[in-house]
């Protein structure tokens, strides 16, 4: 074995070390992903997605090659791993990379227009934060006009570090709002369920509540 040093680089994730804490980003990785993706377009937007859409799989011409987009898609997967405001977007042109449009692709170029505007966005763990776990669930009802599934999205923050988050479609339909954000919440309480015991086998103990919003 070899010891490298402090951990600064590692499979695309860039580590920062301060007093305060640690940063975790991926500039360099996002630098030569816009490289591979080659767009000319320089401009910029303040969200990823716009608001309200609902994308179906027969919206546009399908692409003569798909290759391109689920490349390009399956890189922003890996990059969600520490970007969760781009875990929506993400989620919903993931499912078409078995038959792309021309509509699902504009709207990849537009998830690159607001990463080039946000490259130097990092998630930071202080070195000291409190033990309690706060966490967050939403659902939209019956969002997918395909099927009208719902759905579901949580984070969960430990103290003041965000430690989980994900955003996944519901496998049956719900038959109203309320349902739907239980499913949300069910999905969430497994999930801290987990960390609860993972927390534990670290030595952690976690002795007040987790608290849900």
């Amino acid at each position: 074995m070899t010891d490298l040093g402090p951990l600064r680089y590692f499979l695309g994730i860039e580590v920062f070390s301060t007093s305060d804490g640690f940063y975790i980003s991926k500039e360099k990785y996002i630098q030569d992903l816009l490289a591979r993706a080659a767009f000319g377009d320089e401009r910029t937007v303040e969200t990823p997605m716009e608001l309200n859409v609902k994308l179906q799989p027969t919206d546009g011409d399908p692409l003569p090659d798909p290759t391109r987009y689920r490349h390009l898609v399956g890189s922003l997967v890996y990059l969600a791993i520490t970007r969760p405001d781009i875990s929506y977007p993400v989620h919903i042109l993931s499912q078409f990379v078995s038959a792309p449009t021309t509509v699902h692709y504009s709207h990849l170029f537009r998830v690159f227009h607001y990463l080039r505007g946000t490259i130097t966005r990092r998630l930071f763990f202080p070195r000291s934060s409190s033990l309690r776990l706060q966490c967050y669930s939403d659902a939209t009802w019956a969002s997918d006009p395909s099927d009208r599934c719902s759905l579901s999205a949580y984070c969960v923050f430990l103290g003041g570090l965000l430690i989980a988050w994900k955003t996944k479609k519901q496998t049956m339909v719900s038959c109203s709002s309320v349902e739907a954000e239980l499913r949300a919440m069910a999905l969430l309480t497994a999930e801290v369920t987990w960390l609860r015991w993972l927390l534990a086998d670290f030595g952690v103990s976690i002795t007040t509540p987790s608290g849900f919003v």
